[in-house]
């Protein structure tokens, strides 16, 4: 980012050095002004009278040099930075977020406060381009759905409307309006996870009996696609959020649904040791090249182009919050046509 300098104007620079040296000079010019007056001596008599007073004069010059010095050192170590910071935070608060304040050999206080304000500004600009990027793609998600119902609503009213097209038109409605209240769900999901930081509600529960309830849970799905299934679940006892955790299952397997072609393979796998648990997600499906890869866990970023059921992008980013949140990690694997694998790693937490 491009720093701008802020300068002191040098007016300031030229009124303390006068100050300086009116507060300086000004006792001796009273001190010979008194005595000429009070005695009406000539200048050479209040000259010699005053020679005794001549380490005074060294005296304030010398204060007057020192005086000098102090004020360029207090216009450079500390008007000028705080100048800086002065301006660029003009500029944060008319919305420009590129301001940056140039690193400055100054106090330690100021280098912090320089620091801690450029820190600050780099996070406000994340903060404005992760909304600029959150409006715009919500926008556009939501524009979809409800251009198709109120397109289909407006075919409905057509009278002459035979009764397959109708119910077929109903059916794409109601599609819609559940992609619609799906993704405000997930949207308010993942606004209250971000602001999550630590995870509550935590409990002892059976690992492997949760993912076969998630799984059970979307038969309709799996059975539909006469997938095989592939299931491998010792009994593991967990120690988390029981309602967090099956969120991420219900997540990761309809991904593995979703994209996995009829008859084709769903492997679930759960293995533990004193450490941890890996839980490993598998399909046969089409599988994701290196740039999809790196991109899934973006919000809004979804691949269903190669597929007919339209997805909204947050189901992942939602699963990779849960994960962070519990100090696990995720990692995935993956080839173009050749299926893909999750694997959630998540520590073991003592328990009673």
């Amino acid at each position: 980012m491009k720093r701008k300098h802020f300068h002191i104007p040098l007016y300031w620079l030229s009124f303390l050095i006068l100050f300086f040296l009116i507060l300086s000079v000004t006792p001796l010019m009273a001190g010979f002004f008194v005595a000429f007056v009070t005695n009406g001596e000539s200048g050479r008599d209040a000259f010699i009278r005053f020679r005794p007073y001549f380490p005074s004069l060294i005296f304030f010059l010398s204060s007057l040099s020192l005086s000098i010095i102090l004020a360029l050192a207090l216009w450079a170590k500390i008007l000028v930075p705080l100048g800086n910071i002065s301006q660029a935070a003009r500029r944060v608060a008319s919305g420009d977020f590129s301001a940056q304040v140039a690193p400055s050999r100054s106090l330690r206080e100021i280098r912090d406060l320089t620091d801690n304000f450029n820190r600050m500004v780099h996070d406000l600009s994340s903060i404005e381009s992760l909304r600029n990027d959150f409006v715009t793609n919500i926008s556009h998600e939501f524009k979809t759905p409800l251009a198709a119902i109120e397109g289909y609503a407006t075919l409905l009213q057509d009278p002459s409307l035979s009764e397959k097209d109708r119910a077929e038109y109903t059916r794409i409605i109601i599609d819609s309006t559940r992609q619609l209240s799906t993704m405000a769900g997930n949207i308010l999901l993942l606004s209250r996870l971000e602001k999550q930081e630590i995870v509550t509600n935590q409990v002892v529960f059976k690992l492997d009996e949760q993912i076969r309830q998630a799984i059970l849970l979307l038969e309709p799905l799996w059975d539909k696609k006469h997938l095989n299934l592939d299931i491998e679940l010792p009994s593991v006892k967990y120690y988390g959020n029981a309602e967090m955790l099956l969120q991420v299952w219900m997540n990761l397997l309809q991904n593995a649904i979703k994209y996995t072609p009829a008859g084709g393979i769903l492997s679930v796998s759960l293995s533990a040791d004193k450490n941890s648990v890996a839980v490993s997600i598998s399909d046969t499906g089409i599988g994701m090249d290196e740039e999809t890869m790196k991109r899934i866990f973006e919000k809004f970023y979804s691949k269903s182009t190669q597929t007919k059921e339209k997805g909204n992008g947050l189901g992942l980013s939602i699963t990779k919050r849960i994960i962070d949140l519990m100090q696990g990690s995720i990692e995935v694997k993956s080839q173009v046509d050749g299926g893909s694998c999750f694997t959630v790693r998540l520590p073991v937490k003592p328990f009673s």
